[in-house]
């Protein structure tokens, strides 16, 4: 599970990093990211369009393994918001993961990307 202090939640949080972020998608994921606080925070959206709640629940905890996976490969002080596309219910948990690592290295927001 991802600890509390790298969630994003607030309805606020997630409206800021819409409006002054920069965004990159792919069949699987868009991918929004915008400065925040020292600590990197990750926040999740997952529509009706990918289907009924246990389909999205699912959804959102590969989602959620993906980014703890990943997480200390994104540089500090990000704030992310990760949307689910409707191919993303058929993913597995390696292509999400490998899906929200190709995004983040397009938005340089890996904490190596000047090295890559």
């Amino acid at each position: 599970m991802l600890p509390a202090k790298f969630r994003l939640k607030a309805s606020r949080d997630f409206q800021a990093v819409f409006s002054r972020g920069r965004s990159v998608a792919d069949s699987l994921l868009a991918v929004y990211a915008a400065p925040g606080r020292d600590a990197t925070r990750i926040g999740f959206s997952v529509g009706r369009k990918l289907g009924g709640s246990v389909e999205r629940n699912r959804v959102k905890r590969l989602l959620r393994e993906a980014a703890r996976q990943f997480l200390p490969e994104i540089a500090p002080g990000l704030d992310l918001v990760i949307v689910a596309r409707v191919r993303a219910k058929e993913a597995s948990l390696a292509d999400l993961t490998l899906s929200l690592a190709k995004l983040v290295a397009q938005l340089g927001a890996r904490k190596n990307s000047e090295a890559n």
